[in-house]
């Protein structure tokens, strides 16, 4: 997959303290591209928009973890 056109950006729900900490691509058509920040050349998942959605949505009802 091309990600040449990918705009990352940092996950609202980050924190500035360097660390769990992950982006996202959802300006390419089709997909949206998640990546570790301390790691972007270690791969990166890909989801589909409807799938995405649904996390973000289920993520949303069950709040913060740790």
């Amino acid at each position: 997959m091309d990600m040449t056109g990918a705009q990352w950006r940092k996950s609202t729900k980050s924190g500035n303290n360097g660390g769990s900490c992950v982006e996202v691509a959802d300006n390419l058509p089709g997909v949206v591209l998640v990546r570790d920040t301390k790691d972007r050349d270690g791969g990166t998942l890909t989801f589909g928009p409807a799938a995405w959605r649904g996390f973000v949505g289920l993520a949303k009802q069950i709040g913060p973890v740790g």
